[in-house]
């Protein structure tokens, strides 16, 4: 890999190669003279270098390089940054950053993640706090309701930033908002990234109904159900007043369970179709967040006992995924326990 030319100057450094992080780096170019950017694909970094886009991600995307400081070292991009988003499937969170020899603790760090780390069974800003010792005010979370393609063809688009130090919320708002992105701002540090978890697993299960026939009559059922069934999993996880309806919630779950661009409806189709998860994902090229997040779900939701919240739609992909049932049957069941 090609060494950088251009000292690194940068307050804001992301943490992955992929679509997410791709859009998540335009954004940031509209608002910040030089970005940090972390991949481990040397390729893929000596590409962007010369061709100025990503070659495996959102590739239509057109950077200033001169606006990029770009490394295959992750310690190279924390120990200048002083926010770190961290922009990577939840599956790899634990590889990448073991590798990480600087402190986060003097960071503040925001999770583009949507998803629960597996080896921790945690969703990432709690991971984040029993880990590596961050402060609650010192972690947030970047959420939707947001497509990367769309941030790609500079649609108007808007985003939710939460922190318990709204402060720091506003600070990342500040460097993510321009004219096609409109953020907001939250304390509910805990039940957006939740959601945003759980609207992952919603999507598959609007792809499994794709799949097996089933129609928009019953997809706006689903979705009802869907939003009802997040409410009452993310107030057993983390009590606090929250309007479930917000676009943190309701919104995220909608654009993941209905748009073409959401590659976790696009599995929940392929797995309704009759495809096997490995066929899949084979197929897909990509992560589909939502597969790692059922289990974790599922798993965290039945280690409460009698206190569990009432998931029979999380239940049903989790039978369709991991325990092998045929997702006809399953979702012909599921149908009965909806209103």
């Amino acid at each position: 890999m090609k060494q950088p030319t251009q000292p690194a100057t940068f307050d804001y450094g992301v943490i992955g190669g992929g679509s997410w992080a791709t859009a998540i780096v335009k954004m940031l170019c509209e608002t910040q003279a030089q970005v940090g950017w972390y991949m481990r694909n040397s390729r893929a970094i000596d590409h962007i270098r010369e061709e100025e886009h990503n070659p495996n991600y959102l590739s239509s995307v057109s950077f200033n390089v001169q606006k990029l400081f770009l490394s295959d070292d992750i310690n190279e991009i924390v120990a200048q940054a002083k926010v770190v988003i961290l922009a990577i499937p939840s599956a790899f969170l634990s590889n990448e950053l073991a590798g990480l020899k600087m402190p986060l603790s003097d960071k503040l760090v925001f999770s583009a993640i949507k998803g629960i780390v597996p080896e921790s069974s945690l969703i990432v800003g709690a991971h984040l706090i029993e880990h590596y010792g961050l402060p609650m005010e010192s972690i947030g979370v970047i959420t939707g309701p947001c497509h990367a393609e769309e941030v790609a063809l500079e649609r108007l688009s808007y985003l939710t930033i939460a922190c318990a130090h709204k402060p720091n919320a506003k600070l990342v708002a500040q460097a993510l908002s321009s004219n096609y992105i409109k953020c907001s701002v939250s304390d509910d540090i805990m039940g957006t990234e939740y959601a945003a978890v759980l609207k992952n697993i919603y999507a598959l299960a609007a792809g499994i109904a794709h799949g097996l026939g089933y129609g928009d009559n019953f997809q706006s059922v689903l979705m009802s159900n869907a939003i009802r069934e997040m409410k009452r999993y993310v107030k057993k996880a983390h009590r606090m007043k929250r309007n479930i309806n917000g676009s943190a919630y309701l919104g995220d779950l909608l654009v993941t369970g209905y748009s073409v661009f959401s590659r976790n409806r696009m599995f929940g189709t392929m797995i309704g179709k009759g495809y096997t998860v490995k066929s899949a994902m084979m197929e897909m090229k990509m992560v589909a967040e939502g597969y790692y997040a059922t289990k974790s779900a599922y798993l965290l939701n039945h280690e409460k006992g009698k206190k569990q919240a009432k998931t029979p739609i999380i239940n049903a992909v989790y039978q369709v995924l991991y325990e092998g049932k045929p997702p006809k049957k399953v979702f012909a069941a599921l149908t009965e326990k909806l209103d």
